[in-house]
């Protein structure tokens, strides 16, 4: 009797690949085809002050599940103080989210969102916070974000049909991606604070204008605006001091190339969406800073 070569079981890892779960005006997922390239090979820790729709995380994350680079920490931080409450309950609460917008999505309607829209965030638990925010993402007009001065949310809704609010698996992928992930509702000179040198640091500040009738810096109640940008090329210069690797994103205008011209200055393509008149739609010109070359 001869004996049977031993069953050998390979055991399948289940790898996470996130994705962003939010609409997000600027947000970076078109650009990380051009971006990748420009990333650095090595760094110990990840932050990033302007977060919005992650979509630099959830690269940089896929990335070290495909064992492509490896970072040990992240800090994704936003003055927007819905959004970062929106990524703590998706790490932390990530089931019942998903029950809260199953609500959203059967009462669904323009009364509703209205209703919805109105209602104040401070006499809401911080679940039901993250569901709203998500629900208005989903279904208000180009999935802007916008508050009035007081922080109201104030976009309209959207003209969809049948809106996805929400994808399970995204949302359960996000929570285990954003599960050793610092999370905090600071301002974007808070990273000051933190960084130190080997540190990789990410910037997307909302965009200075292409001109003075497009600025829209409304993303919180209180802008962004020349003053805010200065202050961030200073931040900038900081950093590379400490010897952090530093990439910023923004608009290809002199106001902007005047800050940086002391850096390496790359000239990336990207869609512009949000434009009343269609001509004005398409293919621009955007500027993506690094302190350590392309």
């Amino acid at each position: 009797m001869t004996l049977s070569q031993p069953l050998l079981f390979e055991i399948q890892v289940q790898r996470i690949f996130p994705k962003p779960f939010l609409k997000w005006a600027g947000g970076k997922s078109q650009l990380l085809e051009q971006l990748t390239p420009l990333l650095p090979k090595n760094f110990s820790r990840y932050g990033e002050p302007f977060t919005g729709s992650a979509a630099v995380y959830w690269h940089l994350f896929t990335l070290r599940e495909k064992r492509s680079l490896l970072f040990t920490d992240a800090r994704l931080t936003d003055s927007n103080t819905e959004l970062i409450n929106c990524y703590a309950v998706v790490r932390d609460n990530v089931n019942e989210l998903i029950e809260k917008l199953s609500t959203h999505r059967e009462k669904h309607d323009k009364e509703y969102y209205y209703h919805t829209r109105a209602l104040k965030v401070q006499h809401l638990s911080s679940i039901d916070r993250a569901a709203r925010f998500i629900y208005l993402n989903k279904t208000c007009f180009n999935g802007l974000y916008r508050v009035n001065r007081s922080g109201q949310f104030n976009v309209p809704m959207g003209s969809y049909k049948d809106p996805t609010i929400f994808d399970v698996e995204e949302l359960k992928n996000a929570s285990l991606a954003l599960q050793d992930v610092s999370l905090d509702a600071v301002d974007f000179r808070e990273i000051l604070n933190w960084a130190q040198a080997g540190d990789f640091i990410y910037f997307d500040p909302p965009y200075a204008p292409f001109s003075k009738t497009s600025s829209f810096t409304s993303y919180t109640e209180k802008p962004f605006g020349e003053q805010e940008q200065k202050e961030l090329a200073g931040i900038f210069r900081e950093l590379d001091k400490r010897g952090c690797m530093v990439i910023l994103s923004n608009s290809w205008v002199d106001t902007v190339l005047n800050l940086y011209k002391d850096f390496y200055c790359v000239e990336v393509k990207a869609s512009r969406a949000i434009n009343s008149k269609p001509e004005r739609r398409g293919k621009i010109s955007e500027l993506v800073v690094t302190n350590y070359g392309p």
